[in-house]
């Protein structure tokens, strides 16, 4: 007679939960690629006329010349402003934006801001922002629309005199249109490094679960 080998308790399944819906994955990875590229032409566009005592290197411009690059970065600017249109129509009408974004209060930010720099802000849903994660977000949001403003400012000066009015002059726009990037920039280092110690968000960002 054959002894029975014992039955082992199963794990019911967890069933997969959406966290990214696709027309966010979509917009999301659109936005990137349009970033990059206007960061890249952009970088190109002031070494031909530098506001600061410096350039960036060759190898990290795109377009080869000024008009090349003139000509990826308008491309790319009307990517932008189109597929980030999108995204903002998208979000208010589905409420996402709401769930997402708010409520925001100062001190959740600064609990949350403490907490990271302690290494203890935990990421246990993928489905819920904490404070820093929201004012992150919505601070990127408002610099790329200030990015499309300075830069219709800086393109169109005179079509848009009050756009360069608002920027306090031509010089003044290139000068917010910098910063804006540098901002940028600096927004993106960071969420690579996040997205790096929590690998999970970018299969997130990529299955949609």
């Amino acid at each position: 007679m054959k002894a029975s080998l014992p039955v082992l308790p199963t794990t019911p399944a967890v069933p997969a939960t959406t966290v990214h819906p696709l027309w966010l994955r979509m917009t999301h990875w659109i936005n990137a690629l349009s970033v990059v590229i206007m960061i890249a032409s952009g970088w190109r566009i002031y070494n031909a006329s530098p506001i600061f005592p410096f350039v960036f290197p060759r190898e990290w411009t795109l377009g080869g010349w000024l008009g090349g690059a003139l000509q990826w970065h308008f491309a790319a600017m009307w990517l932008l402003a189109v597929n980030g249109i999108v995204y903002l129509l998208l979000n208010l009408l589905t409420g996402r934006a709401r769930r997402k974004f708010f409520p925001l209060r100062p001190a959740e930010i600064l609990r949350d801001f403490v907490q990271a720099l302690k290494g203890k802000l935990q990421h246990a849903s993928l489905d819920h922002y904490n404070a820093v994660q929201k004012l992150a977000y919505l601070s990127v949001i408002a610099d790329l629309v200030l990015i499309v403003i300075s830069g219709l400012a800086i393109w169109k000066s005179v079509q848009f005199p009050l756009l360069r009015d608002l920027m306090g002059g031509f010089d003044n726009a290139r000068i917010v249109h910098f910063f804006a990037m540098t901002f940028l920039v600096l927004f993106i280092v960071v969420h690579i490094v996040m997205v790096a110690l929590v690998p999970r968000t970018l299969l997130a960002m990529l299955r949609g679960r």
